[in-house]
């Protein structure tokens, strides 16, 4: 079992087209179950990486389909990443 401050430090990479989407900046929880329901990995930014995007991407629990050591890998269809 990890802890979710552990998730803030890894790489998260597609498996459809091996493209890094970055590392989580924050997860949904469902409060009843106290699971994750969903991680966020940021969109582009407007200017330098400062100002957070308006496009995140949440990326569903059911969507991860392994965790590692330094990555996570997810199925995510690469047309809705917006660039």
């Amino acid at each position: 079992m990890e802890k979710t401050s552990d998730f803030r430090q890894k790489e998260v990479i597609n498996i459809r087209d091996g493209k890094r989407l970055g590392v989580i900046v924050d997860m949904e929880f469902d409060l009843h179950s106290g699971r994750i329901t969903a991680i966020v990995v940021p969109g582009p930014s407007k200017w330098l990486g400062f100002l957070k995007g308006d496009h995140d991407l949440v990326i569903p629990w059911e969507n991860i389909k392994k965790i590692g050591d330094d990555v996570i890998l997810v199925d995510v269809d690469p047309g809705i990443i917006k660039k």
